[in-house]
């Protein structure tokens, strides 16, 4: 064999088998290292904003008009959180929220709960035309109704209370009713045939049988529906009039006009006790929140 065709056999021959092993796990930590890094340098353009309104909030007046900002605030200012509770009426803002929050969840759960059962459970006619119906009215953007809305609260002396706010969650939510009919349509239908065989009514069957097993679906109404409450800011700006009434980001508005850049701190501070509900009430709902959301979606 000459030189060339050596060369040529040489050159073709595959990687012996105990250093593939090895190549691929390299492979493997390079992807994964590009991919890690890759996500750790995404999530910093999301986490800088938030660490930027801690900063905010824990710094002097001093501190705020300096240029490049100072992220490590020196002293730290944490009665600027006292501060913003006391002085800013905070704790006013979010008696007021709640108010407006609780009530709303409760009636968002039941409602759409009771409507999705309906249109996923119970055979009636001209059911599918009316749910196609109810899903056409999500095309209408939720603004164009604010005005029709708003003449008919002010006829009926709602107008600055918080009756506007609440009473609505009452009378269903195209999108609510939608996701829950799509993961009741995936529980065993034998489960309600055998409770109507031993003689449940259909309420009953709801109350009893079908709401213990939408609990994950649920818990994502709940969530959904407590988030959208707790900031909402056009809403309470439509129909509250009186400050004694504003809730936590209609507040934080109010308070940006009455103290302006010299007590940015506790807007900043107001801010961040603002958020700190919606984040405790996730991380204990998490693992029921991402099940509801899986389900409704393998289950349509």
């Amino acid at each position: 064999m000459s030189v060339a065709q050596q060369t040529a056999a040489t050159s073709g021959r595959t990687v012996p088998r105990h250093k593939r092993p090895l190549q691929i796990t390299l492979a493997i930590v390079v992807v994964g290292a590009l991919k890690y890094g890759t996500l750790i340098l995404l999530s910093g353009f999301f986490i800088l904003p938030w660490v930027w309104m801690i900063s905010t909030s824990l710094k002097n007046p001093q501190e705020l008009v300096v240029w490049p900002p100072i992220w490590i605030p020196h002293p730290i200012r944490w009665d600027n959180y006292i501060a913003a509770f006391q002085q800013a009426a905070f704790s006013q803002y979010l008696g007021n929220t709640l108010v407006v929050t609780v009530p709303s969840v409760i009636g968002a759960v039941a409602s759409n709960a009771l409507a999705a059962y309906g249109f996923a459970r119970v055979r009636w006619p001209g059911r599918e035309i009316v749910f196609a119906i109810v899903l056409a009215t999500m095309i209408l953007p939720g603004f164009v109704t604010f005005i029709p809305l708003y003449v008919l609260f002010r006829k009926i002396n709602w107008v600055n209370t918080y009756l506007p706010l609440i009473v609505p969650t009452f009378l269903g939510s195209p999108f609510f009713i939608f996701l829950l009919r799509q993961f009741l349509m995936g529980l065993p239908v034998e489960i309600s045939d055998a409770a109507r065989v031993d003689g449940a009514s259909e309420f009953g069957i709801f109350t009893r049988i079908v709401l213990p097993l939408a609990r994950p679906a649920l818990a994502v109404v709940a969530l959904f529906q407590f988030i959208g409450s707790w900031n909402d800011y056009f809403g309470p700006l439509i129909y509250l009039n009186d400050k004694a009434l504003y809730t936590i980001s209609l507040g934080i508005a109010n308070m940006q006009s009455s103290y302006g850049f010299s007590n940015f701190a506790w807007i900043m501070a107001a801010t961040c006790m603002s958020v700190v509900p919606i984040i405790v009430l996730f991380f204990f709902a998490q693992r029921t929140f991402i099940e509801g959301i899986a389900l409704t979606g393998l289950k349509g």
